[in-house]
């Protein structure tokens, strides 16, 4: 590792907001100032870079991502762009002249396309080759299955069509004993990660998603030019010795937690998000919900008295109500302060009102979100209107959340979302609700320094550039820069000095591209101008 000295840039750092020049000493950070001290540096060091005005930043964070699934996407899988009923069949039958087997792919949305309606069965057969399909929808809470699958799977019990619930689960297990290249796709889905200037994921992993097979054997990748990989293993338990011995059968200190996909409920666009009231578009209909109050009970007794973070996805308001109920009979048993100190977490929250919020502090829950969901979905005509109706206004209420003192995390949930963090600070200052939204630092702080603290990391200058901090950073070609804020009543400016505030890209249109991605000193993405680099 060398001695490098970084210059002619701009550096985000909060120890020095105007600072141009970085040295990094091995695996650390060791030193940030201006133009003329670098200088002096110059003289100390292996390797000068200039940086020609570009950003360097620290690494992202991922809080949420399936490493799989979306290695399968980026390698061709992918129906994200599908438009139509006859677009997706053509990309079935695309998909099927390039593969063997059984079609899988994933990513189609009908609440995104004009007209509404999936194709038939035969139709989708017939797109295949005759072969079977699973084809997940992008939510992954249902997927299009044929006859001829649930016949090589063994589950002719199951009806063809749309699945969801157990009989979705019952289909990705019998799949997951098929399928052996799961590495192969979770290298695939890092490299990816590191390419746009992401140092650290933490994956969801469940039975029902890839299984244990999958989680243990990524992680048991062991790369340095790799973005280092954390996970949740989304399994219920019913007692501590039950808690204490799953975590203990990971390698130590990988497995953050159990939950993370733990699902009380399911999906809005799958309708099988628990809602306190009836679907809009289908009434009599509430959704599905997963787990009772007693099992979240029990699972939150066992995992915080042996110290072990337990974590649910929670979508719906009907969920969210259960999930607290269960900390409140929980509290009764082993106390308010038991619940606290093992910062136990949500996943999405996206229906959360004042009451919930306040009893969310209470028990000092962290909550996980992702604002690519409401560029997705919300909006005039969009599927969150059209699954509530007038109760989707306020949803993913990211200002609510940091105003109220909650602690929040930012994430994609790859690969129903794109792996951007930019376009996650895009979509958070832009939220459909202008109530909702929150600057551009808060929405990359909470993808770096917060989700480090998020994940118990005891260095408190992880997700930080400042002196005696791990090297763990991105370089940007970010042409713009300024203090950003959601309210259009105050202004951004990018030359005030008297600001004193670090500056960020500017992503109302353009989004940086990385090109450099570090992890504690190692390289991992490189995509910097060879003659911009001058060795010693």
């Amino acid at each position: 590792m060398a001695k490098t000295l970084y210059h002619n840039g701009s550096v985000y750092s909060s120890a020095d907001p105007f600072a141009t020049a970085m040295v990094v000493d091995g695996d650390t950070v060791a030193w940030i100032g201006g133009e003329e001290a670098a200088e002096r540096h110059a003289e100390a060091v292996d390797q000068i870079i200039d940086l020609n005005g570009a950003l360097i930043t620290p690494a992202f964070v991922e809080s949420h991502t399936h490493l799989a699934a979306l290695g399968r996407s980026l390698s061709g899988a992918d129906l994200s762009s599908v438009g139509s009923a006859g677009a997706l069949l053509e990309a079935v039958s695309l998909r099927a002249s390039g593969t063997e087997g059984p079609v899988l792919a994933q990513g189609w949305d009908e609440s995104t396309w004009d007209v509404r309606v999936l194709p038939t069965e035969a139709e989708l057969t017939d797109a295949a080759s005759g072969r079977g399909y699973y084809l997940v929808r992008r939510d992954v809470h249902s997927a299009l299955v044929n006859r001829e699958l649930l016949e090589q799977l063994g589950l002719e019990q199951i009806s063809p069509g749309v699945v969801s619930g157990n009989e979705h689960d019952q289909v990705r297990l019998a799949l997951s004993s098929l399928q052996s290249t799961d590495v192969d796709f979770q290298r695939r889905a890092l490299e990816h990660y590191a390419s746009r200037g992401y140092a650290t994921v933490v994956e969801m992993a469940a039975p029902q998603l890839e299984g244990r097979r999958a989680l243990d054997n990524l992680l048991a990748i062991e790369d340095q030019q790799l973005p280092q990989v954390y996970a949740f293993w989304g399994e219920l338990v019913g007692d501590g010795e039950h808690a204490s011995q799953l975590v203990s059968s990971f390698p130590a200190g990988r497995v953050l937690g159990l939950g993370g996909d733990l699902r009380v409920d399911g999906s809005l666009g799958s309708r099988t998000a628990y809602l306190r009231e009836d679907y809009a578009d289908q009434p009599g209909h509430r959704g599905v919900l997963h787990l009772s109050k007693d099992q979240i009970v029990k699972h939150l007794i066992a995992c915080s008295q042996q110290g072990i973070q337990a974590a649910f996805h929670v979508i719906g308001d009907g969920a969210l109500d259960v999930v607290l109920d269960a900390f409140d009979d929980a509290a009764q048993q082993i106390g308010v302060a038991k619940l606290q100190m093992c910062r136990h977490r949500i996943e999405h929250a996206e229906m959360v009102d004042a009451s919930n919020r306040a009893r969310l502090l209470q028990y000092s829950i962290m909550v996980s979100m992702q604002p690519e969901f409401d560029a997705q979905w919300a909006g005039e005509n969009g599927m969150y209107q059209a699954r509530l109706g007038d109760r989707s206004r306020g949803m993913n209420n990211l200002s609510a959340m940091l105003s109220s003192g909650v602690p929040l995390v930012l994430g994609s949930d790859a690969p129903v979302t794109e792996v951007d963090g930019w376009k996650i600070v895009r979509a958070a200052m832009n939220m459909s609700d202008p109530e909702s939204r929150i600057s551009a630092r808060a929405a990359f702080l909470a993808q770096t320094r917060s989700t480090y603290r998020a994940m118990g990391e005891m260095n408190p200058t992880a997700g930080q550039l400042v002196i005696g901090a791990p090297a763990t950073f991105a370089i940007w070609s970010a042409s713009e820069l300024a203090v950003q804020t959601p309210d259009v009543r105050i202004s951004s400016w990018s030359t005030d000095a008297r600001a004193g505030t670090p500056m960020l890209p500017v992503v109302d249109e353009q989004i940086p591209d990385c090109l450099r991605t570090v992890r504690a000193g190692n390289i991992l993405h490189d995509q910097l101008d060879p003659a911009a680099v001058r060795n010693l």
